[in-house]
C-alpha cells in the first residue's frame, strides 16, 4: 500500500512543473461526436478538463457531432453526401446539424457542471460567437462555411470568471444564415484568436505515425518543415490530413504547441500535458 501511495506521489511531483508552467494559460481542446457517444471515453475527457480547470489552466472546448448528424439525417430521409471530406449541407441539413450540435453541446456543458465546473455553451445563433461566410469551392456544397471572425473578448471574460466555454462549429454569416464549419478548423481559429498555449485534437489514432499499421512508428514531435515532407511523401493522408492542417495552421500563427492524441487512452489529456513523455504527437513551428 505504501509503494502504491508512493507511485501516486511520484506522478503528482512529475506533474508539478507543468502545473506551474501552464498556470493561467489557454488550452483549446477539440473532440468529436464519436468520443461524446462513448460514455467511458467522454467521462475521462470531462474529468481531465475539470482537473485542468481547477489547477489553473483555462480550457476551451470545441466539439463536433458527426455520427449524430449522420444518424439524424438518415432518420429524416435526407441524403448523406460528402465532397472532398465536406458534408453537403442544404437548408434542411444545416437545421439538422444545428440540432445535433445543440444536443451534444448541452450534454458536455451538463457533464462539466456535474463535476463542479461553471460552463457555457455556444451553438449557432446562441451568442453569435463565430462569424462565417460561405466557403468558395468549385462544387457548391451548400451552407458550408469558413470562419471570418471570433469574439475573443467574450471568451476572455468567461475564462477570467473560471467559466469553461463549450463551442460548436456553427457560424453566422452577415446574411444571417447558419453555416456548417469544420470543427478542427474552428478549434485552430479559436486557439489563434485566444493566443492559446496549446491546441489539442483528440482523435481515434495515436497521432502521426510513419506506418499506420505499426504503433511503434509514432512520431512524438514534428516540426512544420518535417510535416511538409511527411505530407509530400504521403505519410499523412486521409482523415488525418485536416487535423494535421489545422494543427499546422495554428502552430504557424502563434500557438506554441499543437497536439494530436488518442481519445481512447484513459485520461489522454492529462498524460499528454502533465507528463514528461506524453502519448501522442506534438507539432511545433521549429
Amino acid at each position: 500500500m505504501i509503494l502504491e501511495a508512493s507511485k501516486k506521489v511520484d506522478i503528482l511531483i512529475e506533474a508539478l512543473p507543468y502545473i506551474q508552467r501552464f498556470n493561467s494559460k489557454v488550452v483549446v481542446i477539440k473532440y468529436g461526436g464519436s468520443a461524446v457517444e462513448q460514455a467511458e471515453i467522454n467521462r475521462s475527457i470531462i474529468e481531465d478538463i475539470t482537473f485542468m480547470n481547477h489547477v489553473g489552466i483555462h480550457p476551451v472546448v470545441v466539439h463536433g457531432a458527426g455520427p449524430l448528424i449522420t444518424k439524424k439525417m438518415k432518420d429524416a430521409g435526407v441524403e448523406v453526401k460528402f465532397v472532398n471530406g465536406l458534408r453537403v449541407t442544404d437548408k434542411k441539413t444545416v437545421e439538422i446539424v444545428n440540432e445535433a450540435l445543440s444536443e451534444v453541446n448541452r450534454d458536455i456543458v451538463n457533464e462539466l457542471k456535474g463535476l463542479g465546473n461553471e460552463a457555457k455553451g455556444f451553438v449557432g445563433k446562441n451568442g453569435e460567437l463565430i462569424l462565417a461566410k460561405k466557403k468558395t469551392m468549385p462544387i457548391d456544397v451548400g451552407y458550408v462555411g469558413e470562419v471570418t471572425g471570433f469574439d475573443s473578448k467574450l471568451m476572455y471574460s468567461l475564462l477570467h470568471s473560471k467559466i469553461v466555454p463549450v463551442i460548436a462549429p456553427v457560424g453566422i454569416g452577415e446574411d444571417g444564415e447558419l453555416y456548417n464549419l469544420n470543427a478542427d478548423t474552428v478549434a485552430a481559429e479559436v486557439a489563434i484568436a485566444m493566443k492559446a498555449e496549446k491546441l489539442v485534437l483528440l482523435t481515434n489514432v495515436q497521432g502521426i505515425m510513419k506506418d499506420m499499421d505499426d504503433p511503434d512508428s509514432l512520431l512524438s514531435s514534428v516540426t512544420l518543415d518535417q510535416l511538409q515532407l511527411l505530407i509530400k511523401n504521403n505519410v499523412v493522408r486521409g482523415g488525418m490530413t485536416p487535423k494535421v492542417e489545422a494543427c499546422s495552421y495554428a502552430a504557424a500563427n502563434g500557438v506554441r504547441k499543437t497536439h494530436i492524441i488518442n481519445a481512447q487512452v484513459p485520461h489522454a489529456l492529462l498524460l499528454e500535458i502533465y507528463t514528461d513523455k506524453g502519448i501522442g504527437t506534438e507539432i511545433v513551428k521549429k
